[in-house]
């Protein structure tokens, strides 16, 4: 079992993980429900695509642009279609 932690809390688990270039991409239903926030924030990978980010708020704490995922993602990525990734500070173990 995978699991992404956060301040102290489990933010996601899930034995169904994607490993693209070293990340976790975990399937959006393994999130904790109420811990992601939508931002406006994107970025643009040559080969995957466009990613949108979410913020990550445990106890009132709010990480930034800490998780992300590609809505629409170019075909030599679609099988990280819809799923969650994360960085800044989120252990993944």
């Amino acid at each position: 079992m995978t699991e992404a932690v956060w301040n102290g809390q489990v933010i996601a688990r899930s034995d169904d993980i994607v490993t693209v270039e070293g990340n976790a991409y975990f399937p959006r239903d393994a999130v904790m429900p109420g811990v992601l926030q939508d931002s406006a924030r994107t970025s643009v990978c040559p080969w995957k695509g466009t990613a949108r980010y979410h913020s990550i708020v445990v106890d009132g704490a709010e990480n930034q642009d800490a998780a992300w995922y590609y809505p629409e993602p170019k075909p030599a990525a679609a099988e990280i279609r819809d799923r969650i990734a994360f960085w800044r500070g989120v252990i993944v173990r």
